[in-house]
């Protein structure tokens, strides 16, 4: 049971010549305070600190400071390390750095710590959107710049290099990324998503970053948070915006609250004695079980990665705050939140609610993983399918269309075959209360990639990369997919995480450049950039209205359309060469069109019969 003490019953106690001192009670050698420091004039006046140090919740608290801002409540857990103070801050603050007071009985003088209120950053946030392109990369995995040591230097588990094992670390920071930003850029990419940043401090290495040991500090291996704020800022000047990974279902095992936990149920099973079952099918069931709901969403993920409680309001104020901290400091231009139906769904909804209260348009990704459309589409913001309460979520990953992907592009399309299951996961869309607001991809760090093993020819795969930039939705692009990475998870995750070639200095060939690509990988890296770039800008696909006819004769037909122009894709899903009849598309275009083909660059005339090569692909303009 927390103690809550009311600011006017507090009294800062002072000490004068000659009062006896008792013994036996040091000061805290190492106060931690969460946040490190905030911001004047933000629109909820309320700020929590979290503050750690041995002993510190046996302390009295005092706040020097102007009279704007006041200490609302203070909350002592049952662990004496422990203290969250709530202050206040009047809009009218300016700017200003406020003394924390700490006294006890035994000290001869009081203890001051000092804490930041910064001017905030003037910025309208342009949030990622269904105008952008999204890459997908791994820190650790994408290339090498120079740093400062290692990084490893005062960590638990000072994990170093070693490219030679696929699960472990190899190398890659912050600095590399930034080094080829004008890569991603010239693309034809508009925005970044990093997995996670954040310290991981773990056994094993926890190359991948899931398993966060800090909310506030940027992985030493990685770099510095400086590091992370300078890249996020070169990005911006190329026009790149950058997206930010986060993890609230779940911490590290080596994260100090498990060892000195803040609250009893700071988290879900402290004992460890549950893992989750995998099976989101429980949070939309109306007949799941207790049992069957509890193990899935507060089961630990694996056992290195213990399941947070975000039911505690203290750690949901945490955890809002944090979020809140890094659109700040960072000014990242969106989250893509992992694990999300694992959490709690009112807790997980109050955080969007939070960060909307301070930026209204901002975007959030959920990772909501359903093999189908109804399950990833309960989880969208206003869904009709979860009646009763609203999850808030705008954006939602689409992994129902990333599972059909392999055999939509692969197979030959018969009537039912091929890119006819393309067709019907689309045809599903009236789930979704917003699908273009829907991630939508081939491949991610956690699936085999679309690609399997290294292709001979590129009819399936530019047929997909195609798909995946003029369809609805916000297209993402996992690293390598335009160097043809290929690879299954079958034995290790590592295997679809593998290195950039050319990201490390020594490599045999350097992908980043195009005379370290084969002819093969030049051929997909300008396919996907001449479609990217002219994506840019692009409203029709990017706003644009859809209508699709079914690929009954082999041919995938369909059109975005906006504000008066047009977009016509058609794509051959066979091997073979088609004669089609096109008085059954006379709705979309007319015999006697003429139309400029982005792809080969040409006008083509709409003819009463036409005919396509095998795997032909046109996009047209008109």
């Amino acid at each position: 049971m927390s103690l809550i003490v009311s600011h006017f019953a507090m009294r800062a106690l002072v000490l004068r010549p000659g009062d006896p001192i008792r013994e036996g009670k040091p000061m805290p050698a190492d106060v931690r305070i969460d946040p490190p420091y905030w911001w004047a004039g933000m629109n909820n006046p309320q700020l929590q600190l979290m503050i750690h140090g041995k002993g510190i919740g046996d302390c009295n608290f005092n706040l020097i400071g102007p009279e704007t801002v006041t200490v609302d409540s203070i909350v002592k857990p049952e662990n004496e390390n422990y203290m969250f103070v709530y202050l206040n801050i009047a809009p009218e603050t300016e700017p200003c750095t406020l003394q924390l007071q700490f006294t006890h009985r035994d000290w001869e003088r009081y203890m001051a710590l000092p804490f930041e209120l910064k001017a905030r950053k003037q910025r309208e946030w342009n949030t990622f959107s269904s105008a952008d392109v999204m890459y997908l990369l791994m820190p650790d995995r994408f290339a090498q710049g120079p740093m400062e040591g290692d990084g490893t230097e005062g960590l638990n588990y000072p994990i170093g290099e070693n490219r030679d094992n696929p699960n472990g670390r190899h190398g890659g920071n912050l600095s590399g990324i930034e080094q080829h930003l004008n890569y991603i850029d010239d693309l034809g990419m508009t925005a970044i998503w990093l997995t996670p940043v954040l310290e991981n401090d773990m056994p094993g290495g926890s190359y991948h970053g899931y398993a966060t040991t800090d909310y506030y500090r940027v992985d030493p291996r990685f770099g510095t948070n400086d590091d992370y704020f300078r890249l996020i800022s070169k990005a911006h000047e190329k026009g790149l915006k950058v997206v930010m990974d986060m993890i609230f279902n779940h911490s590290g095992i080596g994260h100090p609250w498990i060892k000195d936990m803040p609250m009893k149920d700071w988290y879900n099973h402290p004992d460890g004695d549950v893992t989750t079952n995998f099976r989101l099918s429980t949070v939309n069931d109306p007949y799941a079980s207790r049992y069957d709901y509890d193990r899935t969403v507060n089961g630990w993920f694996v056992r290195s990665m213990p399941d947070l409680n975000q039911r505690n309001p203290h750690l949901r104020r945490y955890l809002a705050q944090n979020s809140i901290w890094w659109i700040e400091a960072a000014q990242i231009d969106g989250i893509r939140m992992d694990t999300y139906p694992y959490a709690d769904f009112e807790s997980m909804s109050d955080w969007l609610r939070q960060l909307e209260e301070e930026f209204p348009s901002f975007n959030v990704v959920g990772e909501c993983w359903y093999g189908d459309v109804s399950g990833t589409a309960y989880w969208q913001r206003g869904s009709r399918l979860h009646a009763g309460a609203d999850s808030r979520l705008r954006t939602v990953m689409d992994f129902p269309t990333m599972i059909a992907a392999p055999k939509a592009f692969t197979e030959e399309t018969t009537r039912l075959e091929g890119l006819n299951h393309i067709y019907n996961r689309l045809s599903l869309d009236y789930l979704y209360e917003d699908p273009m607001r829907v991630l939508t991809f081939l491949d991610n760090h956690d699936s085999d990639r679309f690609l399997r093993e290294e292709p001979t020819d590129l009819g399936s795969w530019k047929q997909a990369i195609t798909w995946l930039l003029t369809t609805r939705g916000i297209p993402q692009v996992y690293y390598g997919t335009e160097l043809l990475m290929n690879g299954s998870k079958e034995g290790s995750d590592g295997f679809v995480r593998r290195d950039m070639p050319g990201g490390w200095a020594g490599d045999a060939t350097d992908a980043f450049s195009a005379e370290g690509r084969t002819p093969l990988q030049q051929e997909a890296w300008d396919f996907m950039s001449r479609l990217a770039q002219w994506r840019r800008g692009n409203d029709v696909i990017a706003q644009g209205s859809l209508i699709h006819f079914m690929p009954e004769n082999g041919l995938y037909v369909y059109q975005r359309a906006y504000d008066g122009k047009k977009v016509t894709v058609m794509m051959n899903g066979t091997s073979e060469e088609l004669e089609i009849d096109m008085s059954q598309y006379a709705e979309i275009i007319t015999p006697g069109e003429v139309m400029h083909d982005v792809i080969s660059d040409e006008q083509v005339e709409i003819t009463p019969t036409m005919t396509f090569s095998p795997r032909a692909i046109c996009v047209l303009e008109h």
